[in-house]
């Protein structure tokens, strides 16, 4: 009869070890009985970059990388992009249901209460130069929330953590809003509790005098680009957040470390690296030329591949249609056609079907953005504020996991054997 259970022979000593297996995974704590004498620590994995370890049990969002299935808290994201509103999907990943009504408006009215941010945090943005890059901006502010709300750090009340989920759900807008401005040179625009959540974000950006015409495709489209981005498993922005959070730290310095890990070119920068390609490459008729140097090895094709995806990420083929959305508004963009050209051409290369490199959430969203009036060092900011609630989500996910501990991987030592320390005279 079958057993939910792995063995074990260790050929340096003969001896068979019996492991548990649960939810497809053994716990690497059990590899420690495994050991050529008492003296031996035990066995270990290596897993750079964590490719095969599962390092947390989750209920928030479940993702089939070779199907293309996103799914957060078990409704399709195909669903949840056409239907839900983003503070929708906010409350549905902190609190696992969608929200009826009653609950909806009294989320609506806690966060609409909390949009304002101290007068001082504007002093501390305008200490940045003109020409600070926004995400680092971002970074420095959302740690420094945590000075101004000392009480975020009694993380064992429950009432306390949602206080602090809706100030920061509530405020990071404002102050990415602020940020924008302040590189603009720009009168801050303070927030509109008359306005809706993405309607009062973009009028903070945009107003001039008090007058800015909204949009409501365009606003429709950024919503559901936020919501895309809302969580997506353990990746590295989200694990910096569970890494920092598990020390117990307010979780406006765990935030911020996930603000910080997101500036990463090979994280949230992705989406820029896509348009200073399609700007390279410069016309449609330059595109089989470029696929060609792709397949030597001289180029790279950014927005295509995935670590998790090994077929047409979900999230690309939703993002694609905004697209469509967006320039009917605004007009059709050259870079447009050349990424449509792009994307057909190596859907049908064999090279690119056998390494399964389709595009990605990355490979439209830039262009999206470009459209709608934000500047390519802006993107990753839309990304933050797209990503908080996951972020906040699996933060209070880890807490109330008991299996959690505070983060600590091993290593494998490569360094000297024990030396003898010497006189500088003798060195």
């Amino acid at each position: 009869m079958a057993k939910d259970t792995l063995s074990i022979t260790d050929n340096r000593t003969g001896k068979t070890y019996e492991v548990p297996v649960a939810e497809g995974t053994i716990k690497a704590t059990d590899l420690r009985n495994i050991k050529t004498g008492d003296d031996d620590f035990g066995l270990m994995t290596y897993d750079p970059a964590f490719m095969n370890t599962a390092a947390c049990r989750s209920a928030i969002t479940f993702i089939d990388g070779d199907k293309g299935i996103l799914r957060y808290r078990g409704y399709p994201i195909e669903q949840i992009a056409d239907q839900a509103t983003f503070l929708e999907v906010c409350y549905l990943l902190a609190e696992g249901e969608l929200p009826n009504q009653a609950q909806l408006d009294k989320w609506t009215n806690d966060i609409r209460y909390h949009t304002y941010v101290h007068t001082n945090i504007i002093k501390f943005l305008e200490g940045f130069r003109y020409d600070a890059h926004p995400m680092g901006m971002l970074v420095g502010a959302v740690a420094a929330m945590s000075t101004f709300y000392p009480d975020a750090k009694h993380i064992e009340d429950p009432a306390n953590r949602y206080v602090q989920r809706v100030r920061l759900i509530a405020k990071l807008p404002t102050i990415a809003a602020f940020i924008f401005r302040h590189l603009r040179g720009l009168p801050y625009e303070f927030p509109r509790n008359d306005l809706d959540y993405i309607g009062n974000y973009v009028n903070m950006m945009f107003s001039i005098g008090g007058q800015h015409a909204p949009n409501k495709v365009l606003q429709r489209a950024l919503e559901i680009l936020l919501i895309l981005h809302a969580d997506h498993e353990q990746n590295c922005s989200t694990s910096a957040v569970r890494s920092v959070g598990s020390s117990h730290v307010d979780p406006y310095s765990a935030v911020s470390a996930g603000v910080a890990a997101l500036y990463g070119p090979l994280h949230g920068g992705a989406n820029e690296a896509v348009l200073t390609m399609l700007d390279e490459i410069g016309t449609r008729q330059n595109i089989p030329a470029f696929i060609e140097s792709v397949k030597k090895g001289e180029g790279r094709l950014m927005g295509f591949g995935h670590r998790v995806y090994k077929s047409y990420d979900p999230r690309a083929k939703l993002i694609k249609k905004v697209a469509y959305d967006v320039f009917a508004q605004t007009g059709m963009n050259p870079k447009l056609e050349i990424a449509l050209e792009l994307e057909k051409i190596a859907l049908e290369d064999e090279y690119f079907i056998k390494r399964k490199l389709y595009p990605n959430v990355d490979f439209y969203s830039g262009l999206i953005y470009q459209a709608m009036g934000y500047p390519t060092d802006y993107f990753t900011v839309l990304f933050a504020i797209g990503r908080l609630p996951g972020w906040l989500a699996q933060w209070e996910e880890m807490l109330q996991d008991k299996d959690q501990k505070i983060a600590r991987p091993r290593q494998i030592y490569t360094g000297p054997a024990t030396r003898n320390f010497l006189p500088i005279g003798k060195r």
